[in-house]
């Protein structure tokens, strides 16, 4: 118990206690917003152990701090959603659209309550606004591939998914688990996404029938059929390999395609060491598009500099690359674009150094991504 009397001695602390407290009153000296992210980051913990109840308390509590913060709000939305209030959820991304409309996050996730309540047509509506603001935004793709399985809309439906899949890779894994792609597995399109899970399979070291299954959930008949194409095409490779008196096929990666797309090999205690050739010129594309960007901005010449931050968007160009490798960096380009869209000249002059100081994290971090690459291939 904590004495009260005055002139009774406090408990000693040891140093790391006075740290930790010398941290924490400069934490709230410095930051104006500390009770509010302090309230925030308990509400993301208790989400964390599924205690939705006390997150939505936590969350409330830092909406009532700062009214205008979005991230709050949407984990608010999230909780609610969880624990099946719907109207709750959707009051929540609503006010987040009073906020501001342009949120895509949101519209995602107003399309998940009417997912959830089987109004397929509006969950559509809300998606594609997502997509209409962050046509990067993979989960998107995918939801809206989902609902238009549902709808029956089967070329769009598949059209959906591989643009999903040429954002992240791993949505055709979940894709061949996914129930609500029932009505399109019957289409070319869709076998033709089995045989890239299959493909990817191989390429992380999962070489034998077995273990595509087991990895993939993929039915056996499914990956033997999708390899048996694969090996038509030329993108995989037979090979027998007897292992005492036993003789094993295995698929391998076609060397041609090896040398593009990079592989992962399995090491003698399940270790990976991935070999990947296009990553280092990956890396290198995106430090020169970091050059042209801060030289535009630096110009203050907003037409460019909007030009330029779509090379780290648009998929087409380095957009895949930037999500997997900054991802957090990508959203905030994609804010200050929409910011520079819509403000002009004003905006990027305000915040001019936090764009600079943006470009230069992502640099640095190329930096040092790519010593690693070639120290790891020397």
């Amino acid at each position: 118990m904590k004495k009260l009397f005055k002139g009774n001695p406090e408990p000693s602390k040891d140093k790391e206690e006075q740290e930790r407290s010398v941290e924490s009153s400069e934490s709230k000296l410095t930051n104006p917003n500390y009770t509010r992210d302090k309230m925030y980051k308990k509400g993301i913990s208790l989400m964390a152990d599924e205690k939705m109840e006390d997150a939505v308390t936590a969350f409330e509590a830092a909406i009532q701090i700062d009214p205008g913060h979005v991230d709050s709000i949407l984990k608010l939305g999230y909780a609610r959603f969880h624990m099946g209030d719907f109207a709750g959820a959707m009051e929540a991304y609503n006010k987040v659209h009073e906020i501001d409309v342009t949120n895509s996050e949101a519209w995602n996730l107003k399309g998940l309550i009417y997912y959830r309540q089987k109004n397929y047509e509006k969950a559509l509506e809300c998606v594609e606004k997502s997509i209409e603001i962050n046509p990067t935004d993979g989960m998107s793709w995918y939801n809206k591939a989902c609902y238009n399985s549902l709808l029956n809309n089967i070329p769009e439906s598949i059209e959906a998914l591989k643009r999903s899949i040429e954002i992240d890779v791993k949505n055709a894994k979940k894709a061949v688990r996914d129930r609500d792609f029932e009505n399109v597995k019957a289409d070319e399109g869709y076998r033709r996404i089995v045989e890239v899970v299959v493909l990817e399979s191989v390429r992380q070291g999962y070489h034998k029938v077995g273990q595509i299954v087991w990895t993939t959930m993929l039915g056996k008949s499914e990956v033997e059929d999708a390899a048996k194409k694969l090996l038509e095409k030329g993108l995989l490779v037979k090979v027998d390999k007897n292992i005492g008196l036993t003789k094993i096929e295995e698929y391998e990666i076609a060397p041609e395609l090896a040398a593009k797309i990079g592989v992962e090999k399995k090491g003698l205690f399940g270790t990976t060491k991935k070999i990947n050739p296009l990553l280092v010129q990956h890396l290198k594309e995106i430090s020169e598009a970091v050059q042209a960007v801060k030289a535009a901005i630096e110009k203050g010449d907003v037409k460019d500099a909007i030009a330029k931050m779509d090379v780290f968007i648009d998929p087409n160009k380095r957009g895949a690359q930037m999500i997997e490798h900054f991802f957090e960096e990508h959203r905030d380009i994609r804010f200050f674009k929409i910011r520079l869209t819509d403000k002009g000249y004003e905006y990027l002059q305000s915040n001019k150094q936090k764009m600079l100081d943006l470009f230069d994290h992502i640099e640095s971090q190329t930096t040092k991504k790519l010593r690693s690459e070639t120290a790891q291939n020397t």
